[in-house]
């Protein structure tokens, strides 16, 4: 057996034995995850998936786009065979304000709420903070967009369908040696795991002697200081894979003092934010990413419409209907835990965790397969590149670490 389905058939063990004693004393068992179908107002089968995405803080607008994904599917996916009956597909979230201290308590709410699965978050901190709970409750996680190593390393329910940061960073450090680059400017969020990891591993691959990291606390809204230090120790590129709202400020102070190098990031900077900030402006601003927009039209188009006809999925989505990454992979995780649930043939979060080892699904941002540790078998990325009179990305290359 696998790794990860021998964990999951122990944890299964140890939760039955905590049912039963919860029985006999006669109150119900703590951190217990058994969903039981839930019935709606017509008496239809009612399957819960949980939502753990930051709608507030500085992820906020990147959880949001991620959201849009999953209620497109929904809306175009409602129902869900499970067992041979027909269940409705009912999302349930719960904002993890994106914020590690938060994360435990919104990751609890989900589970009290009996959800059979859930998906997310959008960064990886908050992430790796809930990891005990969802670990403890044996209740399966499909992480989205969460990079950082640590999110499965150290948790056995959590799966995820994006590639790693050790991966981007190095695709990364290949691209900005492919322009020339030989002296790097790193600036990561003091505390950060996503920023911090994704700028060591860009370091690990581009050369330690070749770069310089600074770290910006807390409350930082005023990046002008780093972006002079860029400039005055002769960087060919500033990396800084930090939050859109971060990124917003950093890009506005690169524009005024004229930074007069290319900023790289990873897939937090492709949102409608990024290309908000950048427009009209000569900052040159390269990401990789999961998809582009353009490699499914029918799904391209499809969303689109959706979201032009919904006022509040167009405030989610920055204003307007261009397309982030984000999206696209909340659309197909949204699918790989509908393939779960059939292929579990219950709503049962330990059958469903009992399944996903071997689970396979090609969606709209390719196949996706886990390997033993529950990481996605993902070995290439977008590279795009902001269009500053459009305000739109231009697709560079998809690129392979070497």
């Amino acid at each position: 057996m696998r790794g990860k389905r021998v964990v999951s058939l122990i944890i299964g063990a140890l939760m039955a034995g905590t049912l039963l004693a919860g029985c006999a004393s006669g109150a119900p068992a703590s951190g217990g995850a058994a969903a039981a179908p839930a019935a709606s107002s017509g008496g239809d089968k009612v399957v819960k998936i949980g939502v753990f995405e930051p709608q507030s803080g500085d992820n906020g607008a990147g959880g949001k786009q991620e959201i849009l994904g999953m209620q497109y599917a929904n809306v175009q996916t409602p129902t869900v065979e499970i067992g041979g009956e027909t269940y409705t597909v009912q999302l349930e979230y719960a904002d993890n304000a994106s914020s590690n201290d938060k994360a435990p308590s919104a990751a609890q709410t989900l589970i009290s709420n009996g959800v059979s699965l859930v998906l997310g978050s959008y960064g990886s901190g908050v992430s790796i903070a809930a990891s005990d709970t969802f670990l403890n409750a044996g209740m399966p996680a499909i992480g989205v967009t969460c990079t950082n190593p640590q999110v499965t390393a150290g948790c056995d329910v959590y799966f995820r369908i994006c590639f790693l940061d050790p991966f981007q960073g190095t695709v990364l450090a290949n691209y900005a040696k492919s322009i020339g680059a030989t002296k790097a400017y790193c600036l990561a969020k003091q505390g950060d795991d996503y920023s911090g990891g994704l700028c060591n591993y860009f370091i690990e691959a581009f050369g330690k002697d070749n770069c310089i990291y600074e770290q910006f606390p807390e409350g930082t809204s005023d990046y002008s200081t780093y972006v002079t230090n860029a400039q005055n120790q002769g960087c060919d590129v500033f990396f800084s894979p930090v939050s859109t709202e971060a990124a917003a400020q950093i890009i506005a102070k690169a524009a005024a003092q004229n930074i007069g190098m290319p900023i790289l990031a990873g897939d937090t900077w492709d949102s409608n934010v990024i290309l908000d900030a950048a427009k009209g402006t000569d900052v040159e601003i390269c990401v990789t990413t999961f998809y582009q927009e353009g490699a499914d039209e029918a799904f391209d188009s499809g969303i689109k419409e959706w979201i032009n006809s919904d006022a509040t999925a167009k405030a989610n989505n920055g204003g307007n209907d261009e397309l982030a990454a984000v999206t696209a992979m909340g659309y197909d995780a949204y699918y790989v835990a509908l393939e779960a649930l059939k292929a579990a043939g219950s709503t049962d979060p330990q059958k469903v965790l009992e399944v996903l080892p071997d689970l396979t699904y090609t969606g709209v941002t390719g196949a996706i397969a886990f390997d033993e540790i529950g990481d996605a078998k993902r070995d290439s990325a977008v590279v795009k590149k902001c269009d500053t009179e459009t305000g739109k990305w231009d697709f560079v290359s998809v690129a392979k670490a070497e």
